[in-house]
């Protein structure tokens, strides 16, 4: 009997998470542990999300768009003047970003794309250094149910203007897209190269006169933890 209560409850638990499309909190190990991920459903709303580096994501929170880690090759055929029949192709190559792309992953815009087999428009080195909020997010599996989740954000404009022709930015890829430095998290804790950097700056700061040895072993006590940790 208690068995068959322990099987019903379970049952219960189980059906009510998998119908939900809503996560109040998520983190990356939960997004890697099996157990865990394969009882979301792609799409799943997370209102609250804790990253690999510790950084904490949340609904409206600022985010800064990173550095450019891929290019795009355009060539175009240039005639050649009244020969007919020939040629020539020129092509041009830009910076672009690999993880985040203009517009919504299933807007209207890359629905149009699909259909013309054209794969979503990356964002531009134009949009280094752009300043965005957090509109939405959501996780997906890498592919079938058994492979891990993947968090993507909606990235709107901080005053709700546009992006271009574009409302929206879309990260297809949180955690790679923070690993290649496209973008970053202003809540993201400080790095040890941070740390080594910000050390060596107090140091010359201090050779120079321009600060006192209590500030500098201050700074260098809350530093030391971060440089020796990692």
């Amino acid at each position: 009997m208690k068995k068959l209560i322990f099987g019903i409850l379970t049952f219960c638990v189980f059906s009510s998470f998998a119908q939900k499309k809503q996560l109040d909190e998520l983190t990356f190990d939960d997004c890697q542990n099996s157990a865990f991920f394969q009882k979301v459903k792609n799409n799943t709303n997370v209102l609250r999300y804790t990253a690999a580096d510790g950084s904490l994501l949340e609904i409206g929170d600022t985010l800064v768009i990173g550095v450019p880690s891929g290019s795009i090759t355009a060539t175009t055929a240039v005639g050649a003047g009244n020969t007919v029949g020939v040629a020539k192709a020129r092509s041009r190559t830009k910076s672009s970003f690999t993880t985040i792309i203009m517009g919504r992953p299933a807007g209207f815009g890359s629905i149009m794309n699909a259909m013309a087999g054209e794969a979503p428009e990356n964002a531009g080195a134009n949009m280094q250094g752009e300043i965005v909020v957090i509109s939405e997010m959501k996780v997906s599996h890498k592919g079938s149910r058994k492979k891990p989740l993947a968090l993507t954000i909606l990235l709107g404009e901080p005053n709700g203007r546009a992006f271009g022709i574009n409302k929206y930015m879309s990260v297809v890829d949180y955690e790679k897209s923070v690993l290649g430095g496209e973008i970053r998290s202003l809540n993201a804790p400080m790095t040890r190269d941070e740390a080594i950097s910000k050390l060596k700056e107090s140091k010359e700061l201090l050779d120079l006169g321009l600060m006192e040895q209590s500030e500098y072993d201050k700074i260098k006590q809350e530093l030391t933890p971060v440089i020796m940790e990692q």
